[in-house]
């Protein structure tokens, strides 16, 4: 202590420190950098989770990176604690499961997602992070071009096309690219999501619980590799395709109640009404009913069309609570300040 006070400004190595700030801070040794953490959710990557750990500590040296290894068979965890990754596990199998614990234990102003098989450039890393910094973003999401782009298989290509249309429809335009595992999140936006997907529709998640909230978020364009030698996707394109939509399905359901139902509505009330006009017609006709069930099942139609766009009305009001209470569960959370 005494050699650091020798060097240090006359006011504090004579009169001491003001009781209001640290040493440290006296003598300009902390600084107001942000926190950078770079969480990789892996499993079975022995063969790349060495490459990316250190690109990524080459791109961001200040940053810490985590491995996260999700049951791994081979030597994941050594290589990537080889490389200078902090590695941690999770025993819940799913993608989802991962990015619950990771946003859970890690404490951190920037967040960088990536995954572990080297298709990411890490160098885009820096410019996202800075993007995210200066512009006051919550999300810098990457979307995929390049020749690991091209060779992924059609239903994988077809199925984030279709599925981000579908995003896009019912929440905003903003995002394109719904399935890239490459994203930069604030603080803001990790403290405040709410992890409840257990695989690869996690991703989906992300995309609706900013467009859901009007976060700022922006896309960029990022280079997409081909999957390093010894590696394979873990992404099965039919099953995990039917989970994204039921998880796109039940979100759009969740947060856009009205126009679900109120569709519904319209269609059993039309169906009501069409099977309805021949009755009524026949009825002022002759003053009969002579197609007792075709009555029964109109009636029943447009009983159901009421109830739907009551249950739509109903729910729209819940939606709109459990908004707030996310929009005020993100607001308790300050912002990463801007850096003069």
């Amino acid at each position: 202590m005494s050699a650091i006070l020798e060097h240090a400004p006359p006011d504090v190595a004579s009169h001491g420190c003001p009781p209001d700030k640290s040493i440290a801070e006296q003598l300009g040794l902390v600084h107001n950098q942000p926190r950078v953490a770079v969480l990789i959710p892996c499993r079975n990557e022995e063969a790349a989770i060495g490459k990316v750990v250190s690109d990524f500590l080459r791109a961001l040296p200040d940053a810490i990176v985590y491995v996260y290894d999700n049951n791994s068979t081979d030597h994941t965890m050594l290589e990537a604690r080889a490389a200078g990754a902090v590695v941690r596990r999770e025993r819940l199998q799913g993608k989802g499961h991962v990015v619950r614990r990771m946003f859970a234990d890690i404490d951190a102003d920037v967040y960088i997602l990536v995954d572990g098989d080297d298709t990411y450039d890490a160098a885009v890393a820096s410019s996202m992070a800075h993007m995210l910094i200066e512009r006051q973003l919550d999300m810098v999401s990457a979307a995929r071009y390049g020749a690991g782009r091209d060779v992924n298989r059609p239903g994988h290509r077809f199925g984030n096309v279709l599925l981000s249309a579908i995003v896009t429809w019912a929440f905003g335009d903003g995002i394109t690219d719904l399935l890239s595992g490459y994203r930069v999140f604030s603080r803001r936006f990790v403290k405040s999501f709410p992890a409840l997907s257990s695989g690869f529709e996690t991703e989906t998640e992300f995309t609706v619980h900013a467009l859901a909230l009007h976060m700022p978020v922006q896309e960029v364009r990022a280079e997409y590799r081909h999957r390093a030698p010894g590696t394979r996707s873990k992404l099965n394109t039919v099953v995990d395709g039917m989970r994204i939509v039921r998880a796109i399905v039940t979100l759009v359901q969740q947060e856009r109640p009205l126009q679900v139902f109120s569709m519904a509505a319209v269609l059993l009330i039309s169906l009501g009404i069409g099977l309805g006009i021949p009755v009524v017609i026949d009825f002022l006709a002759t003053g009969l009913v002579p197609r007792l069930p075709t009555a029964v099942l109109s009636t029943g139609l447009m009983l159901l069309g009421c109830l739907s766009l009551a249950c739509g009305l109903i729910l729209d009001a819940v939606s709109r609570g459990r908004k707030e209470n996310k929009r005020l569960a993100y607001l308790a959370i300050p912002p990463l300040e801007s850096p003069e």
